[in-house]
Parts: structure tokens; sequence; C-alpha cells
């Protein structure tokens, strides 16, 4: 004589696993571009660092000649300043243009910091109507008002 013994199924049904499968899609489809942004502004943060070095030459060189220098040479600095997503860091007078690959955006969008001389200091506004740039990829230190903001350099100081 055999006994049977009533044995229960183990597992999740199917339903359950659908909706699992259907809570990680919408969960990934909110997460991506997310991602996606940030490492935009992260590729954004890195050309405002190359340029950290240029504004203290540019307040260098103000503030010994009095004048804006007209290019990178004139300012002391390399002819080709380039990094990662940046294809080029620019001096022309008062302003410095970073200009970003595709990494960032298509079609070279730039980033332009203009200098503005105070008393002791000198202003750099970031971003403004010049720049192409989308302002959602600007760090929180470069947005303010619209999507400009200021700061100030002493020179001699290499502060930024």
């Amino acid at each position: 004589m055999r006994l049977h013994r009533d044995v229960k199924q183990q597992g999740f049904t199917l339903i359950e696993l659908m909706i699992v499968v259907a809570i990680i899609g919408i969960l990934s489809a909110i997460a991506i571009p997310a991602y996606q942004d940030y490492t935009k502004r992260a590729h954004v943060t890195e050309g405002l660092n190359l340029a950290s070095g240029v504004k203290a030459a540019v307040a260098e060189y103000y503030a010994t000649e009095g004048a804006w220098p007209l290019n990178n040479s004139s300012a002391g600095l390399d002819a080709s300043i380039t990094g990662n997503s940046v294809t080029s860091v620019v001096v022309a007078n008062d302003t410095i243009t970073i200009t970003y690959n595709t990494k960032v955006d298509s079609g070279s969008p730039t980033l332009k910091l203009k200098a503005t001389p105070n008393a002791s200091s000198i202003t750099w506004q970031c971003g403004g109507n010049s720049s192409t740039i989308n302002s959602k990829y600007l760090p929180a230190n470069c947005r303010g008002g619209g999507s400009s903001k200021t700061w100030s350099t002493t020179p001699g100081t290499g502060s930024p």
C-alpha cells in the first residue's frame, strides 16, 4: 500500500513574475534618462575644472598688464587645452569659451565665462545668452537666475 502525500508546489506564479518585470521596466524607464543627464553634467564639470586654471591665468594677466589677454598664448597657457569631453578651452579677451564634444550634446555646445573687473577682484559670469549649452547640463554652481551665475576671483590668490 502506498501513501500519497499532497505535494505543494513552491515558487512564484506567472502573474507575480510579470508584475516584477513590469515594475523593473518602469523604474529603469525613469532611471536611465536621469543617469544620462547626470553623466552629461559631470562632463560639463570637467570643462569648468579645466577652465579654473585658465581663469587664474587670465586674472593674473589682467592684474599685471591692466588689459585682457588676446589668446591662450598671451595668457601663458597652452594653445590646446582639451579633455575627455572638452574639445577646447580658449581665451579671447575677457571671455573663456569651453567647447564640448558629443559626450555632452550634439553640435559642439559651448559654455562661456565672461570676466568683469571690480576694485580688487574679477567677477566671472557663467553661461548667459552667448552659451549654446543646454542649461539643464550646467552644474549647480553655474546655475543661477536664468542660465548664468557670477563668482569672483582675486588676482594673485588663485581662488575661484
